[in-house]
């Protein structure tokens, strides 16, 4: 397939090249980076990521958005669709009126490699095809400042940015609080980024835990909504038992704020008291720290940005596991 997509890329139409699995790696990347450079094609990474290299150093490429609408406009001018370790891209759940497949009528769809292959040597020589002189962008090295005051989703997500250490695990379950997470984090030092791939909600911490116990030499960093983390909360004794370098964020907002959101979009509003009461997580309110102390993990919580800078640097600054519930709206 390469000789039919190094002609849609010369052929002056707009091109997205859609990136997943292996072609979220440094190699593939880089040589994506190439190819956009070289054509101006637009790069695309697949919505949920089961592993993102990204930081400053690294080619920066933004996901797919979650939500139907936001992606179609992402794709909307694009006349070939190139994938790379990525299936053709489609809405995460059907919504009432919205189309299930994200490509534009009219968009030619280009399999470069499937899945399973070898997505960087694919690009590699796609690279080397169309933009044999061309570097690749490297995003610079850059965090934002860290914020003071009230602590919210989007100043928490500074704080992390503003700190994140290098060579970092991040594994992000944080739903409706990550909004503001991956523009927070992009010149952050390299690291990894780890997603929710299936959509299985309770991923967040045990998959901290697997990462940690693969790459016991760097930092994981959980990050993790309060619902989410409720699936799956008997981690935290693993590691506590492991004593695994694993730093939990609970992004706590009381609610299951995206069980809230995605029925309100496929039409079944919680209009009732009793419905209401079932998203909600304050009847009776949880407490994320006597949870981790009662498992063994070191718990602090934090209700401002600058609380929450605060323990962080001493959760990074010490081995073992930490939780860190951060009260947000």
């Amino acid at each position: 397939m390469i000789g039919p997509v190094a002609k849609a890329l010369r052929g002056g139409e707009p091109c997205v090249i859609f990136l997943g699995g292996a072609g979220l790696r440094r190699p593939a990347l880089e040589a994506a980076s190439r190819i956009a450079e070289a054509t101006g094609a637009r790069l695309l990474a697949e919505t949920f990521p089961a592993r993102h290299e990204r930081g400053a150093g690294l080619p920066a490429v933004s996901r797919l958005a979650y939500l139907p609408e936001i992606a179609a406009g992402q794709l909307a001018e694009g006349r070939h669709l190139i994938l790379a370790g990525a299936r053709s891209p489609v809405s995460f759940f059907a919504y009432p009126g919205l189309p299930g497949s994200l490509a534009p009528a009219g968009c030619q769809v280009h399999v470069l490699a499937e899945p399973g292959d070898d997505v960087a040597g694919a690009l590699a020589s796609l690279a080397d095809l169309t933009a044999a002189a061309v570097q690749p962008r490297l995003q610079p090295p850059g965090r934002p400042g860290l914020p003071a005051g009230e602590l919210t989703a989007h100043t928490a997500a500074a704080v992390i940015g503003a700190l994140l250490p290098e060579d970092a695990i991040v594994c992000d379950e944080s739903a409706t609080s990550s909004v503001s997470l991956p523009a927070a984090t992009a010149g952050a030092p390299p690291h990894d980024w780890l997603t929710l791939t299936g959509g299985a909600i309770g991923q967040g911490l045990p998959l901290a835990a697997g990462a940690a116990i693969a790459c016991p030499q760097r930092p994981v960093i959980a990050l993790e909504a309060d619902g989410s983390a409720m699936y799956t909360i008997s981690a935290l004794w693993t590691h506590a038992r492991e004593q695994l370098d694993i730093t939990s964020v609970i992004f706590s907002n009381r609610s299951y704020a995206i069980l809230a959101m995605e029925l309100d979009r496929v039409g079944a509003v919680a209009s009732g008291d009793a419905a209401r009461s079932l998203l909600s997580l304050s009847r009776p309110p949880l407490d994320f720290t006597a949870l981790a102390a009662g498992m063994g993990v070191p718990a602090s919580r934090a209700s401002t940005a600058e609380e929450l800078a605060a323990h962080l640097r001493r959760a990074f600054a010490e081995p073992g596991p930490h939780l860190i519930e951060a009260i947000i709206p």
